[in-house]
């Protein structure tokens, strides 16, 4: 346990990242009191079932008042409503973050509506499982994982530090990194490899010479972890991709390239250009691992929420 770094953190949206923030954060002491907002009653019901908040407030706007931490949580494409309706009531020295997985989007539409006097630090914590909902949270899903921090010109050095402070003691490793080349880097890391593993899903439930029960009985490593990949929340992943349009786009563009390069290889029978292509993506795979990224066990060495 560590001395509380905030004393009152709101959190809007409560599914995987705010309800691990939450644990890891009750875990720590890392706040005296966290205040949570949901859309769905349920969610906000099931929440305080859990016990993961003090409290919970019907509205985004109630959440907010006297939080020294507001964490929006909620897909990228909600983001600038919630900003416009938390903006009047955030209290002057108050720091304002987000989740998503897109920045340069975010940035744009929250900042307008961010007051003076308070801080907007934007990050994108690079850590999930397949599951979401406020059920699936767990204290050491930022364990040794990256958390990417992009502040916007003019962000406050101090409030920067209290907030790396907060996610180093959740067990995250913190960097700083400007938004576009964030977006960039994230095309090529998630956004672009989530758009291929729901193609290889879909096109696999289009191949009717594949019944569905063999799909599902026979499938092979490769195709199972697509699938896992698959399985994330359709809003959130439709919200990344139409706000990080360009860069997706761009490596896209990229793949396909590579792509044609191998069926040209295997159609004209190039072993050698196959052996040496894999060689080397084998050796960033063991790179991953060598990060200490991910690990070499069949699961990839991801936790899983408590049942």
């Amino acid at each position: 346990m560590t001395a509380p770094i905030y004393n009152r953190v709101a959190l809007i949206g409560l599914g995987l990242i705010a309800s691990s923030m939450a644990h890891a954060m009750r875990e720590y002491g890392l706040a005296t009191e966290i205040v949570g907002f949901a859309k769905s009653p349920e969610t906000r019901a099931t929440a305080l079932e859990i016990g993961f908040v003090n409290r919970v407030t019907e509205t985004a706007a109630a959440a907010v008042q006297g939080a020294d931490l507001v964490v929006l949580a909620v897909p990228v494409g909600a983001m600038g409503a919630i900003a416009a309706e938390i903006g009047p009531h955030l209290a002057p020295g108050a720091t304002v973050t987000d989740v998503g997985s897109v920045k340069q989007a975010v940035i744009e539409a929250v900042a307008p509506h961010i007051p003076e006097g308070v801080h907007f630090i934007p990050g994108h914590p690079i850590a999930g499982t397949e599951h979401s909902g406020p059920r699936s949270g767990f204290a050491t899903l930022f364990r040794n994982r990256w958390w990417l921090l992009t502040p916007v010109p003019g962000s406050d050095p101090e409030a920067t530090r209290h907030l790396r402070q907060c996610y180093e003691a959740m067990g995250a490793k913190v960097d700083e990194m400007e938004a576009p080349h964030h977006d960039l880097v994230l095309a090529v890391t998630s956004h672009t490899p989530h758009l291929i593993a729901y193609t290889m899903v879909g096109v696999a439930d289009d191949l009717r010479r594949v019944t569905d029960s063999e799909v599902i009985q026979y499938s092979a490593a490769g195709f199972r972890d697509f699938t896992r990949i698959a399985a994330s929340d359709p809003t959130m992943w439709r919200d990344v991709f139409l706000t990080n349009k360009e860069a997706t786009l761009d490596i896209l563009g990229r793949f396909t390239e590579e792509l044609f390069a191998l069926q040209r290889a295997i159609r004209l029978g190039d072993g050698d250009h196959l052996h040496a292509y894999f060689t080397r993506t084998r050796a960033i795979r063991r790179g991953i691992i060598e990060a200490g990224q991910d690990t070499a066990a069949p699961d990839f060495g991801r936790g899983q929420p408590p049942a």
